[in-house]
């Protein structure tokens, strides 16, 4: 089996990912996550789709409220909030003591890889989780409202503002992740998880370096788009501000001459011969773990066809 690169983001991009961890051993697959949403809160770096995709390989996530951790308990921040303190981003208790840590980590001067490692470990994940990249990039998203630090913007303000466009700050100068360049030379394919196209994985895709690395593979990616909607998340609703329509057509266009093959959930069959490339309709709604395990290997199964036909 070829190895394969993950790239994902959010809670969609780590239900995909957590199948394809119960699919492959840990040494044929790697996730490359994006840190453009990362930032310092409480003086403490906060990392949330790599927190989203550990609790989840961990199977550790709150299934309830669809983030964080399962069991959690909220004595922190509703201590903050009486004492007068910023309550606006919701950090439970067994959370804050993931983010000390990592910022402990990264004080006594571990790089985000190696203390998303330590952590990772210590939580009995086998599978590597390589942020994208070890300096930082931060997602500013303009809006009607000007512009807006990302966790503003999708916590703060509930993705309330008209979104206009985006930025990564600090691109210029930050380098692609070692881990996920060495891979990705002794790679046969990437899917790209079904994460938010414009936040979740442009930032990764922006990257020096990144998208030279894969013109040479088979990259296929899975739609969060289905019927219309995101499954979670604000990615609809920015397409609809974009003057994008909201559909998987729209999604496969924004990754055009990138991507070899396109997943599309089976409501949206019809506009499978409106993608402009080689396309897989499935079942892409991922309410259970038998789900996520199925449309993982649908996923494999289609980039090894993507990988015969190029």
């Amino acid at each position: 089996m070829p190895r394969i690169l993950a790239i994902t983001g959010g809670v969609g991009g780590a239900k995909l990912a957590l199948g394809l961890s119960k699919v492959l051993p840990s040494d044929e697959v790697m996730f490359a996550v994006n840190t453009g949403d990362d930032f310092t809160h409480f003086d403490l770096h906060i990392s949330p789709d790599i927190d989203s995709l550990t609790y989840a390989l961990a199977q550790e996530n709150n299934l309830e409220l669809g983030w964080g951790r399962q069991g959690e308990t909220w004595q922190f921040i509703e201590t903050m909030e009486q004492l007068g303190g910023e309550s606006w981003f919701r950090l439970g208790d067994k959370d804050m003591a993931l983010h000390t840590r990592r910022t402990q980590l990264m004080q006594a001067g571990a790089s985000l890889t190696e203390a998303t490692a330590r952590i990772t470990a210590a939580l009995g994940i086998s599978h590597r989780i390589a942020p994208m990249s070890d300096d930082p990039v931060r997602t500013i998203v303009h809006t009607d409202q000007g512009a807006l630090a990302f966790q503003h913007y999708f916590v703060r303000d509930r993705c309330e503002p008209k979104v206009t466009g985006f930025e990564f700050a600090g691109l210029e100068d930050a380098s692609l992740n070692p881990l996920i360049g060495d891979f990705l030379a002794d790679c046969g394919g990437v899917i790209i998880c079904p994460s938010n196209p414009f936040v979740s994985v442009d930032p990764l895709l922006a990257l020096p370096g990144m998208r030279a690395a894969l013109e040479r593979l088979p990259v296929i990616a899975v739609s969060p788009i289905v019927g219309g909607l995101a499954i979670k998340g604000p990615a609809a609703k920015m397409m609809a501000e974009l003057d994008m329509p909201a559909s998987a057509t729209a999604v496969a266009r924004h990754y055009q001459g990138l991507i070899s093959g396109f997943v599309l959930d089976s409501t949206d069959a019809a506009q499978a011969s409106e993608i402009p490339t080689t396309t897989r309709v499935t079942n892409t709604i991922m309410d259970t773990l038998e789900d996520r395990v199925t449309l993982a290997q649908e996923c494999v199964s289609f980039l090894g066809a993507c990988e015969r036909s190029n």
